[in-house]
């Protein structure tokens, strides 16, 4: 098909989101009730902040030991409180390994490391719908080998603590949460 150059003139590349900073998406949340606050976690690249929903990004996760991102999770009722859970958990030949779970209070500004840094990947978080001291982590474990740290992991003073809840043997994790909501 032969197409006049002259249509073509006027096109120009730009950029729409976050996908061309950091390869695979790994986790989408956003914030109920404000469309505009979009937070995207990346395998390899951190987590991402956008206030305008989508148009324009701003790096919010540099200060932990890896900038690969598995989980993410906001306080219902504190959007200013983010849960990260490190190391992308879909397992595959080139995944980076996770440090634990980390916390911020400001909206992404400060973190705070809050432990289970042996379970590596983490592919789901969960907090109580009702209560926001409570959550659940998805724990994948080692990839490429048996390790004790994994399964289903919860805390219920928002992270100070983590209790194991759900564990099946060394070489068998935890890959998706779901908690229903008319019954947590």
């Amino acid at each position: 098909i032969a197409v006049d150059e002259a249509l073509l003139g006027g096109l120009r590349w730009r950029a729409i989101g976050p996908a061309v900073l950091g390869g695979r998406v790994s986790d989408v949340t956003g914030v109920p009730g404000n469309p505009n606050i979009l937070y995207v976690g990346f395998a390899s690249a951190g987590l991402w902040k956008s206030l305008d929903g989508g148009i324009s990004f701003e790096s919010i996760f540099e200060s932990g030991n890896t900038l690969s991102v598995g989980a993410i999770a906001v306080a219902p009722d504190n959007p200013s409180v983010i849960y990260v859970g490190t190391g992308e958990g879909k397992p595959r030949n080139s995944t980076s390994f996770g440090d634990g779970i980390y916390r911020c209070l400001d909206g992404g500004k400060a973190w705070e490391h809050l432990g289970l840094s042996r379970t590596e990947p983490f592919s789901r978080l969960t907090i109580h719908p009702r209560d926001s001291k409570i959550i659940y982590a998805a724990a994948m474990g080692h990839e490429w080998g048996a390790n004790e740290e994994r399964g289903v992991y919860r805390t219920t003073d928002a992270g100070k603590t983590w209790t194991r809840v759900l564990f099946v043997n060394p070489t068998t994790g935890a890959s998706d949460l779901a908690i229903d909501a008319s019954n947590p």
